[in-house]
């Protein structure tokens, strides 16, 4: 057959140089992950992005030659995996299932969930495309799509194609639910500490779409852009800003900015508000700028021994309750038991993350917990917690 397409075949470009097959593999592949990021994930499964008609089936069209996979059961499971994440019944987490078997099978573990759970698309499938076209082709005729895609490949490059087409079948197995939904939440740098294991595998996110910014997507599930720092990249959210200067893209939501009255001394309504609204920034700066500090000044204190035992314990004191084990809250209380300040630090900053997770609250009490919490804060002599009483007061919901 190879021998048939080389002498016989059209191939059309099957005369460019090695380079010019690879940057067809780069396009090719990077389509699929713009339809996966862009249309799938942000526009589908969040609603974070309006896409104007044509886009959206330009990326389901090419989503059912290259991926065989379907919008409803796609969203279905990655909606399933934010409600419950990091738990058994989380359809592909590596703390559950082990980072190998989510890397190398992840896959499989996207085509076991449906039959794991009969209600899934049901329960988490709504609003999904359900016309003409998605019933009788990319759903009735699923499979189809990838054969034709080996044709178009063999017409367009010859024998050389069939390495395309088995190149662009393995990226999204391979990049998306391996590395993504695997090392995404096994290994990188978190901005946030949410209660999962996410993690940001590079802050200039380029070659899957922007989806190695796995910490801050599910800090902000709703968010169309992924970038969170200045100095993160993500260039899905590039895409969405070109399609939307030619009214083909329309952002519904991006990441809070927070705002601050540097002169402002006072808690009232706006505080609250403001922190609310900036709450994952609040605590990721209680741990800048209150846990660092005081770690620093307790291992300054301490002997050698106490030294080692307080560097290890860093990431349990930043990390959120839900992700802490049994073993690891009683070494976290044994050491804390020996620092005072370092104890008062971590209680109040347990305070003031649950007092954001009172939804019943009402705002006043809000406003006189906060004070109370400021007055806590002030009244342990300790200068970052002091400072940080002050610094919570300047949050404000305007941006001049």
């Amino acid at each position: 057959m190879l021998n048939f397409l080389a002498n016989y075949g059209y191939g059309y470009f099957s005369n460019i140089p090695w380079w010019g097959y690879l940057l067809i593999i780069l396009a090719f592949t990077q389509m699929t992950i713009f339809s996966v990021t862009l249309y799938l994930h942000r526009n589908q499964s969040h609603r974070a992005v309006e896409l104007h008609p044509i886009i959206s089936h330009i990326f389901r069209l090419w989503l059912w030659l290259t991926t065989g996979m379907l919008t409803k059961q796609w969203v279905a499971i990655h909606r399933k995996h934010h409600a419950k994440v990091e738990t058994v019944d989380d359809p592909h987490s590596p703390i559950i299932y082990g980072i190998g078997k989510v890397f190398f099978e992840g896959a499989e573990l996207y085509r076991a969930a449906p039959k794991q759970d009969p209600k899934l698309l049901e329960r988490y499938g709504n609003g999904t495309p359900d016309d003409w076209v998605e019933r009788y082709v990319y759903t009735g005729l699923n499979r189809y799509g990838l054969f034709i895609m080996l044709g178009i490949d063999l017409f367009l490059f010859g024998a050389p194609g069939i390495t395309i087409w088995a190149i662009q079948l393995m990226w999204i197995p391979l990049f998306a639910a391996g590395f993504i939904n695997g090392v995404g939440h096994y290994w990188g740098y978190r901005n946030f500490e949410t209660p999962d294991f996410s993690r940001n595998l590079f802050p200039l996110a380029f070659f899957v779409g922007g989806e190695e910014l796995h910490n801050n997507h599910h800090t902000y599930g709703n968010s169309a852009k992924f970038s969170v720092k200045w100095w993160e990249f993500d260039i899905g959210w590039l895409m969405i800003r070109l399609l939307q200067t030619v009214g083909l893209a329309k952002p519904n939501y991006v990441p809070p900015k927070p705002a601050f009255e540097h002169e402002k001394n006072t808690i009232d309504a706006e505080t609250i508000k403001a922190l609310m609204r900036n709450r994952f920034h609040l605590l990721a700066e209680y741990s800048k700028k209150v846990i660092v500090p005081v770690l620093r000044e307790e291992k300054q204190r301490a002997c050698d021994q106490s030294k080692t035992l307080l560097s290890r314990m860093r990431a349990l004191l930043i990390r959120d309750n839900l992700l802490i084990d049994q073993n690891s809250k009683q070494r976290l209380e044994s050491i804390l038991s020996q620092f005072k300040n370092l104890k008062a630090a971590y209680q109040l900053r347990i305070q003031l993350q649950n007092m954001w997770q009172q939804t019943t609250a009402s705002q006043k009490d809000l406003i006189d917990n906060l004070y109370q919490w400021c007055q806590q804060a002030e009244a342990t002599g300790i200068k970052a917690l002091s400072d940080f009483s002050k610094y919570i007061k300047t949050y404000s919901l305007r941006t001049a």
